[in-house]
């Protein structure tokens, strides 16, 4: 696929370097607005808000009215996909996720891949609405969440555990796991591939829960699924770039890269500018890694902390992005701030 001059984050991810990094925000879309929380005051509850697609778009395009990101990431959840293959996901407020918890891969035979991902059509919709809303030169990102992570939920039935028990599924029952990760990763190569048909030029695979790991069992749940699900958009014809975020990945982010097809990393807060630049190919874009919780703080911290990435990655295809997502209590100015200096210096 060719990329679009006027798209810088579109240029990065086909290699291009940047004098200056285009930078787009995880969670840019959110409880740090107030456009955000009036706009969700609306919606009756939070899986309403992701399938409306008038409120997802909106949600989608605030942050690029009052920042300009060069990035929008379409806003859903990717929870979404278990939802749709069946299981039953709700959001409480002060709990976060729950999930139906899934006693062994079966559980995920109710409801047939390409039925589940048909099932997502507000998204789709919302991808539409949202391209259609864009200024020319901002790349519309779409996203899932890993087969690991999405996984992990089913078998933990929420967000907030030790992560024991599917880590447990990982030791003890392998081929459980691998089966309900393939079943995962087969609805979301789907719903993936219909969000490009819809209008995404790039999209992004979280793997929040890769942290940890030993790394017998990190080549197990995070490569070898997401080395499949890559194969699997590939052989399916979706050729845009591809952003996988292993999240706490350490030292395993090397072989991750040089693995499992992806196109570009992101990186978390803990990453360390010199092993990124020696542990992976020079031509690969990465992504990341200003901590949040500097964001939230600001000052002359802050301002030479962002110096300091785009400095050390100015040798190689980078986007510029936090390590993990804009918190609510983070102040607007200082998003400006940082903009400012990625855009003047």
């Amino acid at each position: 696929m060719g990329t679009d001059g006027s798209k810088k984050l579109l240029q990065v991810l086909g290699g291009e370097r940047l004098e200056r990094p285009p930078v787009w925000m995880m969670r840019q879309a959110g409880r740090h607005l107030p456009e955000y929380l009036e706009l969700r005051s609306r919606a009756k509850n939070f899986l309403d808000f992701c399938y409306t697609p008038s409120m997802a778009a909106e949600a989608t395009l605030q942050p690029i009215r009052r920042y300009g990101m060069d990035g929008a990431i379409l806003f859903a959840d990717i929870l979404l996909i278990l939802d749709a293959m069946g299981l039953d996901v709700k959001f409480e407020k002060g709990v976060g996720p729950l999930v139906e918890q899934v006693s062994g891969p079966a559980d995920l035979d109710r409801v047939p891949a390409v039925k589940a991902a048909d099932r997502l059509s507000p998204v789709y919709e919302t991808v539409s609405r949202v391209r259609e809303g864009l200024p020319a030169e901002t790349t519309l990102i779409g996203f899932a969440g890993s087969p690991w992570t999405v996984s992990l939920y089913a078998i933990e039935g929420r967000g907030k555990t030790d992560k024991s028990e599917a880590w447990r599924w990982a030791h003890g029952r392998p081929e459980d796991l691998a089966a309900l990760m393939d079943k995962v990763g087969e609805a979301t190569a789907e719903y993936l591939a219909r969000q490009v048909d819809a209008g995404a030029e790039a999209l992004m695979l979280f793997d929040s829960w890769a942290e940890g790991l030993p790394d017998n069992i990190f080549r197990e749940v995070i490569i070898a699924p997401t080395k499949k699900l890559v194969a699997r958009l590939r052989e399916r014809g979706i050729t845009v770039p591809l952003i996988g975020f292993p999240r706490g990945a350490g030292v395993m982010l090397e072989a991750y890269a040089k693995e499992t097809g992806v196109t570009a990393v992101g990186l978390d807060t803990a990453a360390v500018p010199s092993f990124v630049n020696s542990a992976l190919p020079a031509d690969m874009p990465v992504q990341g890694h200003l901590d949040p919780l500097l964001l939230i703080e600001g000052g002359e911290r802050m301002d030479a902390r962002v110096r300091e990435l785009m400095a050390a990655y100015s040798g190689r295809p980078h986007i510029f992005n936090l390590g993990h997502g804009v918190r609510p209590e983070t102040p607007i100015v200082n998003v400006e701030r940082v903009l400012k200096i990625l855009r003047e210096g």
